[in-house]
């Protein structure tokens, strides 16, 4: 071997020896970098999921103060509603109770007041008015055309009549 292939393959060699120290530093930059960009994103997520969480909480809270504003105001039209406040309400408006000449009774035909009592009863007035017969419908398109025409043929002779 000549001197200037020995050197070539020197020179090769100590080359060589870097090539593996810097694969490995260049895998372990890219490695800190993917490992950074992991990282930013599981940070951006959970402070996105923590944000969510607080408006959840919020949201939450807003219900359960509107459930409560709702059952207080029903507490509220409960008590408005009792026969004492409504008789005082209405004295207070000049309204009085009734007395026995004052009533006025309807009587309504095929009204039974005593149907809890004898459903039988109540059963026969629904029988009776059941009994009116409706007459059955049985007209066909060109029924309805003719008849339809014949009453614009009436018109228009009635209308050549008048300004004959």
């Amino acid at each position: 071997m000549t001197n200037s292939t020995t050197e070539w393959v020197n020179h090769t060699l100590r080359h060589r020896e870097w090539r593996p120290t810097r694969t490995a530093v260049a895998v372990g930059i890219l490695g800190l970098f993917v490992a950074i960009i992991i990282g930013a994103l599981y940070l951006s997520q959970s402070a996105n999921a923590s944000a969510m969480g607080r408006q959840l909480e919020v949201l939450i809270a807003e219900r359960n103060d509107l459930e409560q504003t709702n059952e207080r105001l029903r507490a509220e039209i409960a008590s408005l509603r009792g026969v004492g406040r409504l008789l005082t309400r209405a004295t207070e408006l000049g309204f009085v109770s009734a007395t026995q000449d004052q009533i006025m009774y309807v009587a309504v035909n095929g009204y039974n007041p005593a149907r809890d009592e004898m459903p039988e009863l109540a059963d026969a007035a629904i029988l009776q008015a059941q009994d009116i017969i409706v007459p059955a419908y049985d007209e066909s398109f060109i029924g309805w055309a003719q008849s339809q025409f014949d009453a614009l043929r009436q018109q228009l002779e009635s209308f050549t009549q008048e300004g004959s």
